[in-house]
């Protein structure tokens, strides 16, 4: 008596004969081509496997260093296969592994003959003894593994399990799981080139960090946003000294040392955008996070993560909750001011700590950086007062400076400079007084003070306002 076939029967029969075939690998090919990452791909691996092989479980491994760990199953119905599969393996302990590594030769083993009986021990067409007591283990009936190779190494494996319901894995099979191999390694190869070309394109290759174009766009796409984004700038203090002193190599350690900081940062503020824009310049865009937030982090940051031989990093914050609405041009550039302050004021604090040079010498420096001051300045009075205030105050290591007019026996203010909210660090002042004029220049308790310093004061003034008339 012929056995009855349904109609249903005979579909499904014509629909595995169809992915077996030219257009399961046409399926496959699409599929993979649509794979955007590394993840993506050894997912659809596995799934395009498990359909085209009729396969109750497939996998896609990895292997590295003759040893093999799965990164995807496509699960069966049996979870002591899953579970099974999840460890990883040494070829040393699998002669197939071995032999798929080494020769790149494919391989299929069978629990039971075409009968459904088991197969006896030492059976020579039933494949590798080890895989077979695996299969017995987990209540299989065959397996079978081709090799993924990308750009002429072994990369992984791909592997597929049926149980006894669905028959044993045929020459045939063996062949459509190295094409799907095959399909499978053009994708990873693509990916992977894909990924070094983003990170030309998109990394700094000293830091691994993002480049400046990347911070612009990031910053561009946070204002769009409409929530507060702020940018911090930093700069490393110190990498000269350690460029001269130390070595490129050693600078180059501690730029990647203040990468790591500035990673830090960004991961405890999610969505922001770590770069480096060159040289020892880099930045922290953030959207959605309060500026307070930031500068706590960044605090926190560099306190929690000092650099070596002594360096440090200065850094300044803007944000659009101060600013209102601004183009990321003019953030940045707020943010690279803030930064040159707090690295001005670090400068003056760490002169003010180190005795000054005896009064001949701090008077000579200080003519030297007062008459460059005036002569930078722009025409007045009052610009050619400030200029020299500043430059005289930054020499005597101080962190402060004012010019003022004397009018009826009382001075107001008309110009006042450096950060004394800055330190914690003393000063000395020193006052100056020319016709109606009055000029306050700070000092370090440090520096050196004598008539030949007041001298060089008096005759800058004198300087800066005659030569203005």
């Amino acid at each position: 008596m012929t056995p009855r076939v349904t109609a249903g029967a005979r579909a499904d029969r014509r629909a595995a004969a169809a992915l077996s075939g030219v257009r399961g690998f046409a399926m496959a090919a699409r599929k993979l081509e649509h794979a955007r990452s590394l993840d993506e791909v050894v997912q659809t691996a596995a799934a395009v496997a498990a359909e085209v092989l009729q396969a109750r479980l497939a996998a896609t491994c990895r292997i590295e260093q003759e040893t093999l760990h799965v990164l995807h199953t496509e699960p069966g119905a049996d979870p002591r296969q899953v579970w099974r599969l999840r460890g990883s393996y040494r070829a040393e302990d699998r002669p197939a592994l071995r032999r798929l590594i080494r020769e790149r030769e494919s391989w299929i083993a069978h629990a039971q003959d075409v009968t459904g009986a088991p197969v006896q021990p030492g059976d020579p067409d039933a494949g590798d003894p080890v895989e077979i007591e695996m299969l017995q283990q987990v209540g299989a009936a065959s397996s079978l593994a081709s090799p993924i190779v990308v750009n002429g190494a072994v990369w992984g494996e791909l592997f597929a399990m049926r149980g006894p319901e669905n028959g044993l894995f045929t020459i045939d099979d063996l062949a459509r799981a190295e094409v799907i191999a095959a399909l499978t390694a053009g994708a990873i190869a693509r990916v992977d080139l894909e990924e070094q070309i983003r990170h030309l394109v998109a990394d700094d290759p000293l830091t691994g960090l993002s480049n400046r174009r990347v911070a612009d766009t990031a910053a561009e796409a946070a204002l769009e946003s409409g929530e507060e984004v702020c940018i911090v700038m930093c700069d490393v203090d110190g990498l000269k000294r350690v460029n001269d002193e130390l070595g490129h190599d050693t600078g180059d350690d501690l730029l990647r040392a203040v990468a790591d900081v500035l990673r830090r940062a960004a991961d405890r503020l999610p969505g922001s955008t770590a770069a480096r824009l060159g040289g020892d310049e880099f930045c922290l865009v953030t959207v959605g996070h309060h500026r307070a937030e930031v500068a706590e982090v960044m605090s926190t940051a560099t306190t929690d993560f000092p650099l070596p031989h002594g360096a440090a990093i200065s850094y300044g914050l803007a944000s659009t909750a101060i600013t209102g609405e601004i183009s990321a041009r003019n953030l940045f550039r707020r943010a690279d001011i803030a930064q040159y302050r707090v690295k001005r004021a670090r400068a003056r604090a760490r002169a003010s700590a180190v005795p000054i040079a005896d009064p001949a010498v701090t008077a000579e420096r200080v003519v030297v950086a007062g008459a460059a001051a005036i002569t930078a300045a722009q025409s007045g009075v009052v610009p050619r007062l400030c200029a020299m205030a500043a430059a005289t105050t930054e020499t005597l290591g101080g962190s402060a400076w004012a010019v003022l007019m004397q009018r009826d026996g009382s001075a107001s203010a008309i110009a006042r400079g450096g950060s004394p909210a800055d330190g914690e660090n003393e000063q000395l002042v020193t006052q100056v007084v020319h016709g109606s004029w009055l000029v306050e220049i700070g000092s370090s308790p440090n520096a050196a003070q004598g008539p030949a310093v007041n001298t060089a004061l008096h005759a800058l003034t004198a300087v800066a306002i005659e030569g203005a008339s």
